[in-house]
């Protein structure tokens, strides 16, 4: 008589099975939890960038000192001079607004961000931080030997997330 081996699974090896398929699921769930839960992080770099990157843009594109009559820019407060009277006050982030040169920027810090006008905040940004300051010392930029260059430093950070951007202004009508 021929013995026939039967096909199939022991119910040792289908026990196995089910421990091993359920070990790797476990594995597998553990890291798409993490993945899910960071999901948020690349939001927060994007959204660190694009503040910064527009802080920069409008500061750049401001005049690179108030009055050309002042060559050593001595004043930094909303478009006055040395000789203005009465005497002009310091900036403030709600001067923001009339922000005419870059010097008006340098020491600029605020908690939350806001409108160009200081004060009004933009909703879900109010964790962000904004630094920026103003380096008139620079006397040239690179090989190019040009005067009046002003290193302007844009820091934006929300949590562990921070990003420094650095620009240069020069007075190109020189």
């Amino acid at each position: 008589m021929e013995e026939r081996r039967q096909a199939g699974f022991t119910l040792v090896e289908l026990l196995m099975f089910i421990v091993i398929v359920s070990v790797g699921l476990t594995g597998v769930l553990v890291a798409f939890n993490t993945v899910v839960a960071k999901s948020a992080d690349p939001l927060i770099g994007k959204q660190v960038l694009r503040i910064a990157t527009a802080t920069m843009q409008e500061v750049l594109q401001k005049s690179y000192q108030n009055d050309p009559g002042d060559a050593d820019n001595s004043s930094s407060t909303l478009g006055c001079t040395p000789s203005t009277t009465p005497s002009c006050r310091k900036n403030t982030p709600a001067d923001r607004a009339n922000y005419n040169d870059v010097d008006d920027y340098d020491g600029y810090a605020q908690t939350g961000i806001t409108q160009l006008d200081g004060v009004t905040p933009i909703a879900g940004l109010a964790s962000y931080s904004l630094n920026i300051s103003v380096d008139g010392a620079a006397a040239t930029l690179g090989s190019l030997g040009a005067p009046n260059v002003k290193s302007i430093t844009v820091t934006v950070a929300s949590g562990n997330q921070s990003l420094t951007l650095v620009g240069y202004r020069t007075n190109y009508g020189y």
